[in-house]
């Protein structure tokens, strides 16, 4: 019997005894260090590793709605649960309000600075000057577009494009050819609008006149800079952003376009009645636009061409301080617009299917 001896760290080591199934090859070269710190991750199970939590992955990114999906279904992708909408709801409106009150208050600190106040410390504006002063209300409502593009991407959670088209984005070839249909057509309502109303004292200018070419120019390249932001913004706000929102919480687009309509028409402020229903009917019209379009850019270029048009006028009557609104237009306006409103809307919705443009989500 031999003695027990112990094993020299010069021996080789004992062979490894045969696995039940064939053998893999191994590659030659040195063995790789496994864990933290060794330059390879880790290995399942072993020093270092963690196991993943149990269920789906949530994305990281924004989430699109389903393929198909309607231009009110665009915020649908299924993020934040049964009610965050109101949550975006109501945050979107705060900046939005917060955001009118850092321009106002920007536009009195200019104001004092410049010495360019109103005469009367009774004055509702910011600027004696009429064009400076509705430079800084343009600008008070054109950023509602950046917070509602905000909001829908970090709140809402999904591709801020989708604003302005089931594409998620906004589509220049399409808006350009509504452009070409709106601008003319403008143009004609306003001429009739004119032509019925001509020498009647109601409709007469009430401004200061002609203001001269420098003074008619210079608010020219201020309306043509700042107007199409404007009323870009209040379609995004109201026929965009709005109706996305609620269509999260409802079936069908028409409860989101009645409601952003009487919104809308609200938000021009309490003066006859016709222009009430004038902004109520049109928003209407608009709304479904939208909606068959599958985007804004139709109705951004008419908004565009009527404000642009508008203010213009206004600019060059001497009536760029007057305090009124649509929600003050007579009753002809109102009935001309019974009759555009549908042409227009009509008309886009044929050439849009002539073009196969897109309504629902690719």
């Amino acid at each position: 019997m031999k003695p027990d001896i112990p094993p020299s760290p010069w021996d080789p080591p004992p062979p490894t005894p045969p696995s039940s199934g064939p053998a893999w090859p191994q590659a030659p070269g040195p063995a790789w260090p496994q864990g933290p710190g060794s330059g390879r991750p880790p290995q399942a199970g072993g020093p270092g590793w963690q196991t993943p939590p149990p269920g789906p992955v949530p994305p990281s990114g924004p989430v699109r709605a389903g393929a198909g999906a309607r231009y009110d279904q665009q915020g649908r992708n299924g993020q934040g649960g049964r009610f965050a909408w109101l949550g975006e709801l109501s945050l979107v409106l705060l900046l939005a309000v917060v955001g009118i009150l850092v321009v106002s208050g920007i536009g009195a600190v200019l104001a004092e600075v410049l010495d360019a106040g109103p005469a009367s410390a009774d004055s509702e504006v910011f600027f004696e000057d009429p064009v400076a002063d509705m430079a800084l209300q343009l600008v008070g409502i054109a950023i509602g577009i950046p917070i509602v593009l905000w909001g829908a991407r970090y709140l809402g959670r999904r591709p801020a494009g989708t604003v302005s088209s089931v594409l998620g984005r906004l589509r220049w070839k399409w808006l350009g050819l509504c452009a070409a249909v709106a601008f003319p057509l403008i143009i004609v309502q306003f001429g009739v609008m004119f032509a019925w109303t001509w020498g009647e004292e109601s409709t007469e200018p009430a401004g200061d006149g002609f203001p001269g070419w420098t003074a008619f120019l210079v608010s020219l390249a201020v309306l043509a800079a700042l107007v199409p932001f404007q009323a870009a913004a209040e379609e995004y706000v109201f026929r965009g952003w709005l109706v996305q929102v609620i269509g999260r919480a409802v079936r069908s687009p028409w409860p989101a376009v009645v409601l952003a309509s009487l919104l809308f028409a609200l938000a021009h402020g309490f003066g006859e009645l016709t222009g009430f229903i004038l902004l109520f009917y049109s928003a209407l019209w608009w709304g479904w636009l939208v909606i068959r379009t599958g985007g804004l850019e139709a109705v951004v270029t008419l908004h565009v061409a009527n404000n642009l048009l508008a203010f213009g006028l206004a600019a060059g009557f001497g009536e760029l301080a007057s305090t009124e609104t649509a929600a003050d237009a007579p009753w002809q306006a109102m009935v001309v617009e019974f009759v555009f409103a549908p042409l227009y809307c009509l008309g886009i919705v044929w050439l849009a299917k002539r073009r196969e443009v897109e309504r629902v989500s690719p």
